[in-house]
């Protein structure tokens, strides 16, 4: 029987990518979302993916969603947490309101969409999460504070939870985006893009979701069985690691 997936965010940017990658290679594919309503029926309606809105902050709302995704697909083997928002400020700026935004929801949901289902996967010896983080989780980024330390603080809990689920078949991994060409991007104005952000990507040019995508598509896969606490930076070289 294929493997069910859920993929959070799934059903625009990244995420639609994502979504659709996984179908492709076989799994039973659930996209979360949150508030786009016209988006979603209309991605499922292009794709045949169904797709289920809750909260990815509310820990409740989670539960309550995994586990209509299980009751129509059956036990989840693969969550991918790719939904994350931006709330901008330099952090003179910065409202303790826009800092708890986006740690509810770029960091919080590791734990709202994991702890529903790790039980289930260490039962059955076998799991996968992939952690969407972020280039500037990596390196950090001005007017990011907030964003930079929740996609930091994913890296943390992938490597904690992977030490954890190590011996029962369940590996947890992150991938690390730089400038991907989507919505988001789209949104910065070009000359920004021509000649502040592009002159630093060494393959000059822009990611495409589908990239990710294939990423997320291996680590999720039984070849990656021997990859587990790892990040797996996809920016073109615009950062790089050791």
């Amino acid at each position: 029987m294929a493997r069910v997936a859920i993929v959070t965010g799934g059903t625009r940017g990244i995420g639609h990518a994502i979504s659709v990658a996984l179908k492709n290679a076989g799994y039973r594919v659930a996209a979360n979302y949150a508030g786009n309503d016209e988006a979603a029926q209309k991605f499922q309606a292009e794709t045949g993916i169904p797709v289920y809105k809750w909260d990815v902050g509310d820990f409740e709302g989670c539960e309550k969603g995994l586990a209509e995704v299980t009751a129509a697909l059956g036990p989840i083997d693969v969550v991918v947490n790719n939904a994350g928002i931006t709330r901008d400020a330099m952090l003179h700026k910065m409202t303790k309101e826009q800092w708890d935004q986006v740690i509810r929801t770029d960091l919080d949901c590791c734990f709202n969409m994991s702890r529903p289902v790790i039980d289930s996967m260490r039962a059955r010896k076998f799991g996968r999460i992939v952690n969407i983080s972020s280039i500037n989780g990596r390196k950090g980024q001005m007017g990011q504070s907030n964003y930079s330390a929740a996609k930091a603080g994913m890296h943390g809990f992938t490597k904690a939870l992977a030490y954890e689920g190590a011996r029962k078949g369940i590996t947890v991994n992150t991938v690390a985006p730089g400038y991907i060409n989507t919505e988001m991007v789209a949104a910065v104005p070009k000359e920004v893009l021509d000649t502040q952000i592009i002159p630093q990507i060494p393959v000059a040019r822009l990611g495409e979701a589908e990239e990710i995508a294939r990423a997320v598509v291996f680590l999720a896969s039984d070849d990656a069985g021997f990859i587990t606490g790892a990040c797996l930076d996809v920016n073109g070289g615009h950062y790089i690691a050791l």
